[in-house]
C-alpha cells in the first residue's frame, strides 16, 4: 500500500498520468483503492480508517486473500480537500486500475467523489459520510455511519429528544455550524427536529471552517439567552468551540450537538474536564457487543501507541473494517468484482459485521439508525480510563442502548 503525500492540482495531475496510461497488467492481486484524509483538519481521523482497511487486509489475506488473491490497498492522501478528491478516483480507476473503490472518509469528501465513481459505473462503501448520495441517488454508493433513511435528521433528533424530557421543558435553541457540507446536513436536521419538538430558533448562523476564534460566536449565541446550544463541526471547531463556551462562561441548559472532534479520543483527552455537561451524538458505543468487535479493538489498541493513533478507535476503525468486510462479502458471494453485480448484491443482502448488522437502503444509508445520544460527566482528568468509563461516558438515548434516564444541565454538570 502506498499514501500519496502531495497531490496538487488534482485534475490536471490525473490528466498528465492518463495520457502514458497503458492497458492493466493480469497479476495474482485484487487492488482496492480509495482517497483518505492522511493530512489536513480530519487526519486524525483517517489515520485511524486507514489502520481498518489495513487490519482487513492483513487478516484477509491470511486467510487466503479474496477471491483466491492477495489483496492490496492503493490508498491516496486526499489532505481533507475535497477539490483533491475527483483527482484521486480518476486516477486510482484509470491510472492504477483498481479492481475495487473504498471510502472517502468525511461527507466533505464523499460528495465529490460519486460523480467520479457514477462516470466508471463503481461501487464504494464510505465510511461516516452524512447524506452525501441524497442529491445524486447513485444505486453504487454506499455508506458505514449509522444515520438510517432519514440521515440529516438522525444526527440531531436524540439532542432534542433528551432535551425535551428536561424540566420544566426548554423554548429555545441556537444552532452553530460550521460552513462544510457534513455540518450543514447535520444543522438541516437540526432546524427538522427543532420545528417537530416546536422549539424557536433564537440563533442560527454559519460559521467558516477556518475559524480560529469563537469567542465572538458564543458571545453572539449568549445574546440569544437560548435554552439549548446545538454545534455542527469538524475536529479543530469542536476544540475551539468548547474552549470558548468555557472562556466566555456560556449559560444554557444543554450543550452539544454534532461535534465531530468528540468523536476521537485524543480529541477528548486535550479537552478533558471542560467536556463535563455536554449532549453529543455518536455513533459507536464501549457497550456494542456484535460479532468479532472486541477482538478488532483489542488488536488495535495493542498497534495505536507504535502508529501514534486514537488510543481506542470507537467510532472508526470498525466502520471501516466493516466497509471492506461489505465489499468483501459481495465479491465474494457472485465469485467476481463485476460492478454492477457487487451493487445489486449488497442492495438485496444484510449483512453481519463488526459494527453490526446492517442492510442498505435505495441511497446507501442503513435502513435502521443507530445513532446514539451520550453525556460526558464526572470527567477530572483528560485519562483514557475516564473515556472508557461508562459512568463517565453515559447513553441518554435511544432505549435499546440507554445506561442514564436524566440529562445533567449543562451549567451544572460543567
Amino acid at each position: 500500500m502506498r499514501i500519496l503525500g502531495v497531490f496538487t492540482a488534482a485534475c490536471g495531475v490525473a490528466a498528465a498520468l492518463l495520457a502514458g496510461a497503458g492497458p492493466a497488467a493480469a497479476g495474482d492481486t485484487i487492488k482496492i483503492g480509495c482517497s483518505l484524509s492522511m493530512t489536513g483538519g480530519v487526519a486524525v481521523n483517517g489515520k485511524q480508517v486507514l489502520m481498518g482497511f489495513e487490519m482487513w487486509r492483513d487478516d484477509t489475506n491470511a486467510k487466503g486473500g479474496l477471491l483466491g488473491k492477495k489483496v492490496e490497498l492503493d490508498c491516496l492522501d486526499d489532505q481533507s480537500n475535497p477539490a483533491l478528491v475527483p483527482g484521486i478516483y480518476t486516477k486510482l480507476i484509470e491510472v492504477d486500475k483498481v479492481d475495487l473503490t473504498v471510502g472517502p472518509y468525511a461527507t466533505n469528501m464523499a460528495v465529490p467523489a460519486i460523480p467520479v465513481l457514477m462516470a466508471h459505473n463503481m461501487a464504494t462503501v464510505a465510511v461516516t459520510a452524512l447524506a452525501a448520495n441524497s442529491q445524486i441517488h447513485y444505486p453504487g454508493y454506499f455508506v458505514m455511519l449509522p444515520s438510517g433513511p432519514n440521515p440529516k435528521l438522525a444526527l440531531s433528533e436524540g439532542f432534542v429528544k433528551v432535551a425535551m424530557t428536561m424540566n420544566p421543558k426548554p423554548k429555545t435553541i441556537a444552532i452553530t455550524v460550521a460552513d462544510a457540507e457534513f455540518a450543514k446536513n447535520s444543522a438541516d436536521g437540526a432546524r427538522e427536529a427543532a420545528k417537530e419538538a416546536g422549539l424557536n430558533i433564537v440563533y442560527d448562523k454559519a460559521y467558516p471552517p477556518n475559524t480560529t476564534d469563537y469567542s465572538p460566536v458564543i458571545r453572539a449565541v449568549q445574546a440569544t439567552n437560548p435554552d439549548l446550544v446545538y454545534n455542527a463541526g469538524y475536529n479543530p471547531d469542536t476544540v475551539g468551540m468548547i474552549h470558548a463556551a468555557h472562556e466566555v462562561g456560556l449559560k444554557t441548559r444543554m450543550f452539544g450537538g454534532n461535534m465531530v472532534g468528540l468523536a476521537s479520543t485524543t480529541g477528548r483527552m486535550q479537552l478533558g474536564p471542560l467536556v463535563n455537561g455536554i449532549v453529543y451524538n455518536d455513533s459507536f458505543s464501549p457497550n456494542f457487543k456484535f460479532p468479532g468487535l472486541q477482538e478488532l479493538l483489542k488488536k488495535y489498541q495493542e498497534l495505536a501507541p507504535k502508529a501514534g493513533t486514537d488510543p481506542i478507535g470507537y467510532n472508526y476503525v470498525p466502520f471501516a473494517y466493516g466497509a471492506l468486510q461489505i465489499l468483501g462479502e459481495a465479491a465474494t458471494k457472485i465469485g467476481s468484482t463485476d460492478q454492477k453485480k457487487i451493487m445489486d448484491y449488497i442492495h438485496s443482502h444484510s449483512f453481519s459485521t463488526v459494527a453490526g448488522d446492517i442492510a442498505f437502503g435505495p441511497d446507501g444509508e442503513w435502513t435502521k439508525p443507530r445513532i446514539i445520544t451520550i453525556q460526558f460527566r464526572d470527567i477530572t482528568a483528560g485519562t483514557i480510563e475516564q473515556f472508557m468509563d461508562p459512568k463517565k461516558v453515559v447513553v441518554l438515548w435511544p432505549d435499546e442502548y440507554k445506561t442514564e434516564d436524566t440529562v445533567q444541565a449543562y451549567n451544572a454538570a460543567k
